[in-house]
């Protein structure tokens, strides 16, 4: 093996936002050896990652991080510096239909992960970080107004959120009781490219595009702070090399739009793109039964991360919008490729009445 100034493990690489850290590392870090750990399931898709598959500095493993054997061994194998833990149960609907399996995955596959990092560097601390990532939902829901900030108290309201908040409790447990190096981020919804398309963004680009029903939840007033995924990613690395130690930083696109307004500017772009009538696309909203206990409202306040960090949003969210919309269209058999087999069945629970 080369001789690599770090060895990182980046858990969850194939999936949306973990693809577009891997891709970033991989390209900006020649120094560095990026291991990417992925289960490959329905989201997770090595698609993603075509361009940086045969660098020199990017190994794939597939794995469960409930192993703990096996990510023992990976350890052993590769002595990793750091772990930016991106591997994540992520969507609301499905951690609804099947809770247990958020608390497999995003509570003891964290813990795991935890301890197998701490019994690999115990006594030899200095220079190694385990970075978890996690999510703006676990503060619950907000009002009119106000913004999460990093002292904001936990309140999630969703098991896939009360998952993602015991496994930030349980990274910081860790830092405390035994003095793992640590670092957290909690960051509002991302989009951009490589989305798995059960997510509002991408799903309503793949209907706008085959002219299926536009599902919207109750009237749409929900709104949400937008990401562009590559800012995130930037984010991510800018914490990794700057953050302190046992901080946590919130990472937001300083953005908010209610659903219904990110529907309708979907359809006037995808109308524009496709050549269609002004207005034909929207045409195809229905609005449907509101998920239980739907969050009215997330905003992050990202002004640590911007003020000690340096870190902002690189593009506003309209240029961003297009940038996607343009990478679906031109992208057709990816979306091909993902949205069969389990995603399909996974749809027609959801949507199809």
């Amino acid at each position: 093996m080369a001789d690599y100034t770090k060895k990182i493990m980046i858990t969850g690489g194939a999936g949306f936002i973990g693809s577009h850290v891997a891709r970033l590392f991989v390209k900006k870090y020649p120094q560095y050896l990026i291991v990417n750990l992925d289960a490959l399931t329905y989201a997770g898709n090595l698609e993603n990652l075509k361009d940086i598959e045969s660098s020199d500095n990017y190994v794939f493993e597939k794995g469960d991080i409930l192993d703990e054997r096996f990510i023992a061994g990976l350890f052993e194998k590769y002595d990793f510096d750091a772990v930016i833990h991106l591997a994540a149960e992520s969507h609301v609907d499905r951690s609804i239909i099947d809770p247990l399996a958020f608390v497999r995955t995003n509570v003891l596959g964290t813990a795991s992960l935890l301890n197998t990092a701490l019994q690999s560097w115990k006594g030899r601390l200095d220079g190694k970080l385990f970075y978890h990532v996690s999510t703006d939902e676990v503060y619950g829901s907000l009002g009119e107004e106000g913004f999460f900030t990093e002292e904001t108290p936990y309140d999630p309201r969703s098991p896939y959120s009360a998952s993602k908040a015991s496994s930030d409790h349980f990274v910081m447990a860790y830092h405390h009781t035994y003095g793992l190096p640590v670092v957290l981020s909690n960051c509002s919804n991302n989009y951009g490219s490589h989305h798995f398309p059960e997510k509002l963004i991408p799903l309503m680009i793949n209907n706008i595009r085959n002219k299926k029903s536009l599902p919207v939840y109750g009237k749409g007033a929900n709104v949400r702070d937008w990401l562009y995924v590559e800012d995130h990613a930037r984010a991510i690395d800018t914490i990794f090399h700057k953050g302190k130690n046992g901080e946590k930083y919130n990472i937001g696109g300083f953005n908010e739009w209610k659903n219904i307004d990110i529907v309708y500017l979907l359809c006037s772009i995808m109308d524009k793109k496709l050549g269609r009538p002004e207005g034909e696309s929207a045409k195809l909203i229905t609005f449907v039964k509101d998920r239980p206990g739907h969050d009215l409202r997330y905003a992050i306040d990202a002004t640590k991360l911007n003020k000690e960090l340096g870190w902002e949003p690189s593009l506003q969210f309209e240029e961003g919008l297009e940038k996607t919309v343009d990478w679906y269209l031109q992208n057709e058999d990816w979306i091909k490729h993902v949205t069969s087999g389990d995603y399909q069945r996974y749809y027609d629970v959801q949507y199809v009445k």
